[in-house]
């Protein structure tokens, strides 16, 4: 997996700590023009958890992919999402969404970014990171003694 600066929304990104509601999160990628992405290779949503989530109670954490005709986002249109995740399955290392991204036929407006949406309570503490990529690590490491 190659991550390239101008397709990454969030690099240990602290969660933003208001009450239940939706938050932008990180920085916004320009696209130019509405557009859509990849053209004829597939592109992935990726967001992972960089610092474990705290909360004072049982807030939900779910990451959604937006895009608008305004940097400031202030009207966006959710492209993918991901499930409400509570705080204490955000711990450090964990994938929360690596989703491929539609390739035509979805009306990418000009700006796209991350929108955090808390729900039943604020979080206190954590950081995430989410960015764009054309290919996923799957690997994983089992323990011995396992059998092909």
């Amino acid at each position: 997996m190659i991550l390239d600066e101008r397709g990454e929304f969030c690099d240990a990104t602290a969660l933003n700590t208001g009450a239940a509601g939706s938050y932008l999160l990180g920085d916004v990628v320009d696209l130019g023009v509405a557009r859509d992405l990849g053209g004829d290779q597939a592109v992935y949503l990726v967001v992972t958890v960089d610092t474990a989530a705290t909360s004072g109670g049982s807030a939900t954490g779910q990451f959604n992919l937006v895009t608008d005709d305004n940097s400031s986002l202030s009207s966006p249109t959710v492209l993918v999402s991901s499930v409400a995740w509570p705080v204490a399955s955000m711990t450090a290392g964990k994938t929360l969404m690596a989703v491929q991204l539609p390739m035509e036929g979805t009306a990418y407006e000009r700006y796209i970014g991350i929108q955090q949406v808390t729900g039943t309570a604020a979080f206190t503490a954590g950081k995430v990171n989410a960015f764009l990529v054309d290919d996923v690590a799957r690997w994983k490491a089992y323990d011995a003694p396992f059998q092909l």
